[in-house]
């Protein structure tokens, strides 16, 4: 085991996968020499290459459509997304191309070994085109895999996972954690299985559900409830796309209430989807409806920063009001 940040665990992930793969490369803006904007590629080139890491031009639809190129002929492309605000441009690649190339060719062709690392979200003061969190536009897309770890040790296992899957990921890094999580990472390589949320907590009262950054939040805001009498479950869900149903109808089932926490805005979230899922399939156990702390159904605002983010406060009231009802 080692300690490290989220950032050199990436780094990390990736030079372990470049020297296991020697078909692997990885391309972006600015992650060659200068290792990226937030220097989650520093050294790679140096390393491997400037063949098997090196910038492209600034432009996303092209970084995307390189990349399902690459993986068409067998290579295993890691694309950088240099914001996940910037992805957009590069949506009809990923969601009609990269997403159905196995569909449309009856599995004769794939792409894949495709991944896009992209960071996502607030709380680093980066105003509407730096903070967004638009993981729910690519839950809707058979095809695609939608990951985002909450930690150094998960975002190591879970993109060696992703860079090694045979469907497109996009994995999702939250920025805010790059070098504000330090915590231990195994030594080597490992991989953390897609698709399986994560109990981190057990609990009796309330299954409390979020992922990436916000986990960190959620956890607080247990506490916070644990000191008033209510045992709070919290699980991790990880994967997005495809999402461990079994997991949290199970946890559930025992518990009786659910919350759910994410960054993006409440209207079109992941949450809602969750939440119906899981009205389906528990309904018979829910005690009360089912909570959603989200985002702000506005565009993301740099001075109200404070009040849009779904903290640790506003998770705590839910889970009061949940229990209460």
């Amino acid at each position: 085991m080692a300690q490290m940040n989220m950032l050199h665990a990436i780094n990390e992930a990736l030079s372990i996968a470049m020297t296991a793969d020697e078909r692997m490369v990885i391309f972006g803006e600015d992650v060659g020499h200068f290792g990226g904007v937030f220097r989650a590629t520093s050294g790679l080139q140096e390393q491997f290459g400037r063949d098997r890491c090196f910038n492209t031009p600034l432009t996303e639809q092209g970084i995307a459509g390189f990349a399902n190129g690459l993986a068409s002929y067998g290579m295993t492309a890691v694309a950088e997304i240099q914001f996940a605000d910037y992805i957009f441009p590069a949506f009809d690649q990923i969601v009609n191309e990269s997403a159905k190339f196995r569909y449309r060719s009856g599995n004769q062709f794939d792409v894949g070994g495709l991944t896009f690392r992209t960071p996502y979200g607030g709380g680093i003061a980066g105003g509407h085109y730096h903070s967004q969190s638009p993981e729910a536009y690519f839950t809707q897309t058979p095809g695609l895999k939608v990951v985002i770890p909450r930690n150094p040790e998960q975002a190591k296992g879970l993109l060696l996972a992703s860079i090694r899957d045979p469907n497109p990921v996009i994995f999702f890094e939250p920025k805010r954690l790059y070098r504000a999580s330090v915590g231990e990472v195994p030594a080597g390589d490992y991989v953390i299985e897609l698709g399986k949320a994560q109990v981190i907590k057990q609990g009796s009262d309330i299954t409390v559900l979020a992922w990436g950054a916000q986990m960190e939040i959620v956890e607080k805001a247990c506490e916070r409830a644990e000191k008033e009498g209510i045992s709070c479950e919290i699980i991790d869900l990880r994967t997005i796309a495809p999402w461990d149903v079994e997991t949290i109808a199970k946890s559930v089932t025992k518990t009786g209430r659910l919350l759910i926490n994410h960054e993006a805005p409440l209207t079109g979230g992941f949450a809602g989807e969750i939440a119906a899922t899981i009205q389906q399939e528990c309904f018979l156990s829910l005690e009360s409806p089912i909570s959603r702390v989200c985002g702000l159904d506005t565009p993301y605002p740099l001075v109200h920063e404070k009040e849009y983010m779904p903290d640790e406060l506003k998770t705590f009231e839910a889970i009061k009001a949940t229990v209460s009802f």
